[in-house]
């Protein structure tokens, strides 16, 4: 036996290798934490990326409320008319399609119902007399 080994000692060359392999076990240990950091990054930014986009978006809670349509049948009636017809009418054209007597009384009334329609940002007035439904 060498004097090393009655020393308890390793030969040298048994001691390098001993080093050598903890080192590669070292590597391969942080070669493994630095994947996993590497892949807490990328979730990291799909996050960042994902927040950022949702900011971009608008709100459902900023949206503005849908327009109330008033109680009375004949506001349905009016609206039903202007999505069939799909065009912009007068009070007068309404009175003639609800088959109305084109007296001033009647259609009066019908303009006061239009307007209110208008107010409540259910039709517009494109127009001094002329309804609409809004465009998209």
């Amino acid at each position: 036996m060498g004097s090393a080994a009655k020393n308890g000692r390793r030969p040298p060359t048994l001691a390098l290798t001993c080093q050598i392999e903890q080192t590669w076990t070292e590597i391969d240990a942080l070669a493994a934490r630095l994947h996993e950091l590497e892949e807490a990054a990328e979730h990291l930014r799909i996050t960042r990326k994902t927040l950022l986009s949702l900011a971009d978006e608008p709100e459902a809670d900023n949206a503005p409320p849908a327009p109330v349509l008033p109680d009375h049948p004949a506001y349905r009636q009016i609206l039903d008319i202007f999505a069939d017809l799909g065009r912009p009418l007068r009070a007068r054209d309404l009175c003639q399609v609800l088959d109305l007597p084109i007296v001033p009384k009647n259609t009066e009334k019908i303009r006061a119902k239009l307007k209110r329609l208008v107010s409540r940002g259910i039709l517009v007035e494109t127009e001094p007399g002329l309804f609409a439904q809004p465009r998209p």
